[in-house]
């Protein structure tokens, strides 16, 4: 099997060491970079699987090289951050992160974010992501293909992150359920939630912008005010 490369983008050479040291030691080819520009350059050049971005960089930010991977590509990101805020959380994942850590952060913490998202990314366990419908879904101009991880609203193809994905692929396998935002992130993220947080809310709006929701009437996915969200049967 091919190495999982992993970029890490951080101004802070100390981080990036350390980082590195723990990704190499599970096996990842690491690339690192100290600014976005020369993370975009690698990324250009290099297989990677996944990216560990810094927020604050001098130039070009973490946030911004965000949008500009999510121009072209659906590779988990994973943001580092010292700002600890629901509202940071917020950007960073509007901007199109899969996930966000805050620094100081536990090394084998963030390993295992990492394989969380590349097991979502690689689907490592194909015997398993068909079970309930044979692979694919349809409903209400939604086309989802778990195999092959494509999705068509209205016979346009949508591209999704894997955290999106997921999402979608829970509601639409069970339509006419209501899940709970603290539902869809214990089964899409497979944490326990410890706290409020809007990180499933700011999914699900990004998820909403890229099906073109706000164009039509008839929404796909909606919202049960005070209890979550589904798709209908």
């Amino acid at each position: 099997m091919a190495e999982t490369g992993i970029l890490v983008v951080d101004d802070e050479k100390e981080i990036a060491d350390l980082v590195e040291i723990y990704l190499v030691s599970d096996g990842y080819k690491v690339y690192k970079a100290s600014s976005a520009a020369d993370g975009l350059d690698i990324l250009s050049k290099e297989k990677i699987h996944l990216v560990l971005l810094d927020i604050m960089m001098p130039g070009m930010d973490g946030l911004t090289m965000c949008r500009k991977i999510r121009e072209t590509n659906n590779i988990p990101i994973i943001m580092l951050s010292a700002k600890s805020t629901d509202l940071d959380k917020i950007k960073g994942l509007g901007n199109g992160a899969d996930d966000y850590v805050t620094k100081p952060f536990n090394p084998l913490e963030l390993t295992a974010r990492v394989k969380a998202q590349l097991r979502r990314y690689t689907q490592l366990n194909p015997q398993s992501t068909a079970e309930n419908t044979g692979g694919e879904i349809s409903l209400h101009g939604l086309t989802i293909n778990r195999e092959n991880h494509r999705v068509t609203v209205y016979g346009e193809e949508v591209k999704l992150t894997p955290i999106e994905f997921d999402i979608l692929y829970l509601l639409a396998s069970n339509p006419g359920r209501v899940f709970s935002t603290d539902e869809i992130f214990e089964q899409v993220w497979h944490e326990k939630v410890y706290e409020a947080n809007n990180t499933v809310m700011v999914h699900i709006r990004r998820l909403r912008g890229k099906m073109k929701e706000d164009t039509r009437k008839n929404k796909i996915i909606t919202t049960v005010w005070g209890v979550g969200y589904k798709i209908e049967k």
